[in-house]
């Protein structure tokens, strides 16, 4: 049971002192809600009140992961697509209709009530039971190449997503999404490359892929402004009544899909590098993919190479990447040694996603302290994790991250599939690590001082720093920041929550708490 002080009663005391200092008043506040947050939790209260906390945003988050299964199947009922009920999946006609193609309609299948169970589970982790052969690994990946939707739903697929985040108090959400894909494999897929990085890259560029570059540029910056207005469309963004989710920032990370040959990997990270070089939205980039598939695995080691290429030779880009994302048992022992090392000494990562296999890596003390050293993020997933490797509690590398100092954030992965949000990972935190108010505030800083949003950091600033402090306005110092910083004013702007989450906080007077 967490142990719930006389903290109200210190700051009532403080208020009716014309003497106190602001800033003793501001960390009384944070305590008071600490208190409140420990008793909602002893008291059956816990999900409102953290679903209200400040969350400053969700850095690892895949877009299409994100959308919950009964989404696909409304918006492929609604645009003619099939449902395959041996599977389930769902799919485009391959015939002139769905019954000639062996297959029902998505809406027989959303209106019939066994189906669109089956389709639901088939979707997402939902009903999840390990099996023999069939693992929560398994089940996870398997959902991807079960979703058809019309390109046209993208925009949609925003406005879930910021819909949810507004409901939760998000700020800022960085999702990943692969624009163009289908487009890339007769450009490249016949293509064999040497190893020497130099020389592909030029064979690629000098060939039909380097051709098409402008146009693959220009179609998948269409893509977004297209996604991006009907998202605001939905969200009923400008109108008299705009959703929440209107106030939900979102940026993007061109997503590389890794289990392919060198040729279509080399291609989608070079569009990627020119994508954040022309798009102010594409902020960053990823690699996808089960960490453990054949081509992963075999060309782990050139794919950090392909980074680094492109990051010596055509400018340095934000990115984040997927290592580590690996357990004892899910591969061979050497396999757990040297991703994570590897993607940031070679790969330039600025973000790690998962970092589960830190303690298997060579040297991990000393690439530990590289990380905290070069202020290197992990973002932790703590439901993924324990769906895809069974890792979770104390056997998560958590921990070690906390009490090393290593910075982190919370993130869902791919909440539609997981079916969970944000506010359930805070949740979960909460609860099993046992988390001071305090450090939830600070993971939830986390989310926007490692960003990839352009500018300088609050919390580099003296000056912003004793503002937040004293709960005040931001003097003529901390402004200058604000002004020329995307970043700070979206940092200023969680602060400003906090202040309003932290003053309302309040422990209710009950007549009765209990039966005894």
């Amino acid at each position: 049971m967490r142990t719930i002080g006389f903290t109200v009663l210190l700051v009532v005391a403080l208020l009716c002192r014309p003497s106190a200092e602001a800033d003793d008043l501001r960390a009384l506040k944070a305590r008071t809600a600490g208190d409140v947050l420990a008793w909602s939790a002893e008291n059956g209260r816990l999900r409102p009140v953290m679903e209200s906390f400040p969350k400053g945003g969700d850095l690892h988050n895949h877009l299409r992961g994100a959308v919950y299964a009964e989404s696909w199947l409304d918006w492929a009922a609604e645009d003619g697509l099939c449902a395959d009920m041996s599977v389930p999946a769902l799919r485009f006609k391959e015939k002139e209709s769905c019954a000639t193609s062996g297959w029902i309609t998505a809406e027989e299948a959303r209106v019939n009530e066994d189906y669109r169970r089956e389709i639901i589970n088939s979707l997402s982790n939902r009903s999840y039971v390990p099996t023999l052969n069939w693992s929560g690994h398994n089940d996870f990946f398997a959902t991807f190449p079960r979703i058809a939707a019309s390109p046209k739903r993208l925009g949609d697929q925003l406005a879930e997503v910021a819909k949810r985040a507004g409901r939760q108090n998000i700020l800022y959400l960085e999702l990943m999404e692969t624009i163009i894909f289908p487009e890339l494999f007769p450009l490249l897929g016949d293509i064999k490359l040497s190893g020497d990085l130099n020389a592909d890259y030029n064979t690629l560029m000098k060939g039909k892929f380097g051709a098409a570059m402008p146009e693959l540029v220009a179609s998948a910056r269409k893509q977004i402004a297209a996604a991006y207005a009907k998202k605001d469309k939905l969200l009923g963004c400008g109108g008299d009544a705009p959703d929440a989710g209107c106030d939900v920032e979102i940026r993007l990370l061109h997503q590389v899909v890794r289990e392919f040959e060198p040729a279509m990997v080399f291609g989608q990270f070079i569009l990627g590098w020119q994508l954040m070089a022309d798009e102010p939205l594409m902020v960053g980039m990823n690699l996808v993919a089960p960490e453990d598939g054949y081509r992963a695995l075999r060309d782990y080691t050139l794919h950090m190479r392909m980074i680094d290429h492109l990051y010596t030779n055509l400018g340095q880009r934000n990115v984040a990447l997927h290592a580590g994302e690996l357990t004892l048992g899910l591969v061979r022992p050497y396999q757990l040694t040297f991703h994570m090392r590897e993607a940031i000494e070679i790969g330039h990562a600025k973000r790690i996603g998962h970092g589960i296999a830190i303690v298997y890596e060579r040297d991990m003390e000393g690439l530990i302290k590289h990380m905290v050293d070069n202020k290197i993020m992990v973002e932790i997933n703590l439901t993924s994790n324990d769906t895809i490797l069974g890792v979770s509690g104390t056997e998560h590398p958590l921990a070690l991250y906390r009490d090393m100092l290593v910075p982190y954030a919370l993130s869902t992965d791919d909440e539609g599939v997981s079916r969970i949000d944000l506010t359930h990972e805070y949740m979960r935190f909460y609860t099993e690590y046992d988390v001071p108010y305090f450090e939830l505030r600070h993971a939830s800083r986390n989310a926007l001082t490692y960003s990839f949003l352009p500018g300088g950091s609050l919390w580099d600033s003296e000056a912003c720093s004793r503002d937040v402090d004293a709960g005040q306005d931001p003097g003529t110092a901390c402004q200058a920041l604000l002004d020329e910083s995307e970043k700070a004013r979206m940092q200023w702007k969680l602060e400003e929550r906090f202040r309003s989450f932290e003053d309302n906080m309040r422990i209710p007077v009950r007549k009765r708490t209990s039966f005894n």
